[in-house]
């Protein structure tokens, strides 16, 4: 979970969006669920009781499955075009507020500790999901964290993230991955380079 919101680690589910060797970790409804408990984005209880409605009803699991996709796809090219300082597509932004609408049934504004938050009603559907994610990419997009969107400066990684270093220069998604190659690729280049090496 390094994208900082949870709609930027959900759009990381998939590495590779414009390649033909792309590395998908979501493959079925049920992984879905047990990523959305890993990014703590569902409570593990949500989780066992999604999980069992994944059991029971597989074409709806499968269609709501795929919607998330197409969701998490839409997420990934409004904020990659914003990363890379390009208008998103006026599509894209349609499915993410058509998302964000019909989840909005669902919630409602409650005192918290500090203000106030959205809570989401008793729904036990699998939507639940796709709802608080779209909730996260409307968050983001209506926040000043907007300006700190940076996707990956690596060879083979896309992945997208908010800046929350100091000075705000952040490039790889993560220094002991991308960030460790990318060193590494320059430092054998100057060996390269360099005469009488």
């Amino acid at each position: 979970m390094i994208g900082g919101a949870a709609c930027l680690d959900f759009a990381n589910t998939l590495n590779g969006h414009r390649r033909a060797a792309a590395h998908e970790y979501l493959h079925d409804p049920r992984d879905l669920v047990l990523w959305s408990r890993h990014a703590q984005v569902i409570t593990p209880g949500d989780a066992r009781l999604l999980l069992k409605q994944v059991a029971k009803q597989p074409s709806t699991a499968a269609e709501v499955f795929r919607g998330a996709l197409a969701l998490r796809e839409a997420i990934f090219r409004v904020f990659d075009a914003l990363a890379n300082h390009r208008r998103p597509a006026e599509s894209d932004l349609e499915r993410l507020n058509r998302a964000w609408r019909a989840g909005q049934r669902h919630s409602r504004l409650v005192p918290a500790t500090h203000g106030f938050q959205l809570q989401w009603d008793d729904d036990p559907g699998l939507e639940r999901i796709t709802r608080i994610l779209a909730t996260s990419a409307i968050s983001l997009l209506t926040s000043a964290e907007i300006e700190r969107i940076r996707a990956c400066a690596g060879d083979r990684c896309d992945w997208l993230f908010v800046d929350g270093s100091r000075n705000h220069l952040r490039q790889w998604c993560s220094m002991d991955e991308c960030g460790n190659r990318a060193k590494m690729k320059r430092r054998q280049q100057r060996r390269r380079s360099s005469p009488g090496v």
